[in-house]
């Protein structure tokens, strides 16, 4: 979708809804505007919009059934926030959506679930199952079992992904603010909404903020989020999502929020999914040749165009390509570990017999398991 002009014919939305949102000022869940929000919903499905929610609230909802004042920094005490939470999160969404008769499916994921393969696909399928019959998918990260190594670090991340997941047409974002602004509005009150960018666009960061206390994400992990959305070809919206009937207005057009525009076609399914891993096992600096063949000519990366290697991989798991200034061009499977390709840098694929005894890719990465970024 280039405009919003497209919104009233698409036909699956992700909706991502906040902590700060669905607590009520720290006394445990806003159920008026839960109610809201599954009306919004309901109405999107009556009209022909297949739905997946992704939610937050497990940990706030947790911290007031506990009576704890403040979100713990421990591990341990944040999943048991999490788990007491997600019983009232689960309660509340069922209970609403069952007053339209719409049944709901509790999704727990973790980045383990989607950077296997074999699970990513079965979330696929499941997801996919649900929604053909008439299910809205209630998702959240699995914040029990995640540890810090393993976790999305924050929904709008998890939003995105099950965008790319479901291939949606829109990822929408409800925050507690009207959308992004150019300043931070915290310390400039009249700061200009920003209605519409590229979600490419690098001016974006400068833009953002940053998080607020009950949950963890802010307008950098939102705009991470469109960039990460527009890899299947999905637009995204952040929008203040106590605006009256909001869904319903951003269905018709109107001209709500701030509005991440896609545009780089939309990639293969296995590469979005190589695209969507968050945990990287190292990092090659490549010069400027590589970069230029890599971004260019969507051609493979060979070893003579790697400078330098950093980390301790393994073959098969998934490096980022750097140019001579640090910032990431590309990320791939790799085929060789770090210390065979710490032997072959900078030298042709013809040589690789001759330096390690055997040659199993001519590549140092394929093309087909290479994503840009």
């Amino acid at each position: 979708m280039k405009s919003r002009s497209d919104f009233p014919r698409s036909r699956r939305w992700v909706v991502k809804i906040g902590s700060s949102l669905l607590t009520n000022n720290g006394r445990g869940l806003d159920m008026q505007a839960i109610s809201s929000w599954v009306e919004q919903i309901t109405a999107l499905k009556n009209d022909g919009v297949a739905v997946v929610l992704v939610s937050s609230g497990s940990v706030a909802e947790g911290l007031v059934r506990l009576g704890w004042p403040r979100r713990p920094k421990a591990l341990h005490e944040l999943q048991a926030a999490a788990a007491v939470g997600q019983m009232g999160l689960v309660q509340a969404y069922e209970s609403c959506f069952l007053k339209h008769d719409i049944r709901t499916a509790q999704v727990l994921l973790t980045h383990e679930d989607l950077s296997d393969r074999v699970r990513y696909l079965n979330a696929r399928s499941t997801l996919r199952t649900l929604m053909q019959l008439g299910v809205v998918p209630v998702i959240n990260e699995n914040d029990t079992v995640a540890t810090e190594e393993i976790r999305f670090g924050d929904n709008d991340t998890l939003g995105a992904l099950v965008a790319n997941l479901v291939e949606a047409d829109l990822l929408v974002i409800l925050t507690d603010q009207r959308g992004m602004y150019r300043q931070d509005p915290r310390k400039d009150p009249n700061a200009p909404l920003l209605e519409q960018a590229d979600a490419s666009d690098l001016k974006l960061d400068e833009m953002a903020g940053g998080s607020g206390g009950l949950g963890r994400g802010g307008m950098q992990t939102k705009v991470r989020a469109g960039r990460l959305a527009e890899r299947s070809g999905a637009a995204t919206l952040i929008v203040g999502g106590r605006e009256p009937n909001v869904l319903a207005r951003v269905r018709a057009g109107e001209n709500l929020g701030t509005f991440l525009v896609p545009h780089r076609e939309p990639l293969a399914a296995r590469k979005q999914w190589l695209a969507g891993q968050l945990q990287l096992a190292g990092r090659l600096t490549l010069d400027e040749g590589a970069v230029k063949v890599l971004r260019q000519a969507g051609r493979s990366l060979l070893p003579v165009g790697v400078i330098s290697v950093q980390g301790d991989f393994v073959r098969g798991e998934l490096v980022a390509c750097l140019d001579s200034t640090g910032r990431e061009v590309a990320r791939g499977l790799v085929n060789y570990d770090a210390l065979e390709t710490r032997k072959i840098i900078g030298q042709p694929s013809s040589r690789i017999e001759t330096l390690l005894g055997y040659v199993d890719d001519p590549e140092l990465i394929h093309r087909d398991n290479l994503v840009l970024v």
